[in-house]
């Protein structure tokens, strides 16, 4: 285990600058460190999700660039926080190529550094394994929220950084399936078995279906998907 993630250096900005899915697979084990007036978090990452841009019906960029996601479609090495159905917030780490607008959810991991801190800010959650279990959660632990949307982790001397974490032993098991809670053609386990997480890990989230809302009489028909958990959280 890393003995001192505070100081460790951040992953360069090579390692987000390559395809979503071999970043999405390489960011399993490595570190995520936030430093604040409060104190540093690190979160070593067990479960994260691949969304690779306006060729992915499950992605925010989906629809090409917006206001809301114009970091995505930025330079890679960047976070895009943002604000999941009016409750929580979520983060993203951008990469590949600018303009690709791909990104990884980060969605579950275990706090190894920074616990009462994350305690504090998790106070809900009965178990250590609880505190960063979904990406809402995570990024609650983390203390991340609108402030961080944009922050480019390559900077050096910005508080919010990836870091090499403890190598994966020769048994660990790295397994893939459909997205959490994305409806549609996004959410098609065949086609996108863009979740990957670490096979064992007591702190990686549940799985769920995406299940429609029900919709107010009068509304137009729409294939989102149901209000989600802290823990369901999707991109």
């Amino acid at each position: 285990m890393i003995t001192d993630v505070r100081n460790a250096s951040a992953v360069p900005r090579a390692f987000f600058d390559r395809p979503v899915l071999d970043v999405a697979r390489d960011l399993l084990g490595r570190v995520v460190v936030h430093s604040s007036d409060d104190g540093d978090v690190a979160v070593r990452l067990t479960e994260v999700e691949a969304y690779a841009g306006p060729g992915d019906p499950g992605s925010h960029a989906a629809r090409g660039r917006t206001p809301r996601t114009a970091v995505m479609f930025g330079p890679p090495g960047h976070a895009y926080v943002y604000f999941s159905y009016g409750m929580h917030w979520c983060a993203n780490l951008v990469c590949g190529p600018e303009g690709t607008a791909s990104a990884v959810l980060l969605r579950a991991g275990e706090v190894v550094d920074g616990l009462d801190l994350a305690r504090s800010r998790r106070a809900a959650a009965r178990k250590d394994v609880d505190l960063a279990r979904g990406p809402a959660r995570l990024a609650a632990a983390l203390g991340l929220d609108k402030a961080q949307d944009g922050a480019d982790l390559c900077a050096p001397t910005s508080a919010l950084r990836v870091v090499d974490g403890p190598p994966l032993s020769s048994s660990s098991e790295v397994l893939s399936g459909p997205r959490v809670g994305v409806s549609g053609e996004g959410g098609n386990g065949e086609r996108f078995p863009w979740r990957y997480w670490l096979a064992g890990e007591p702190t990686v989230s549940a799985y769920r279906v995406a299940a429609p809302r029900r919709r107010r009489a009068g509304s137009p028909r729409t294939s989102a998907t149901t209000r989600p958990t802290d823990e369901e959280s999707t991109q």
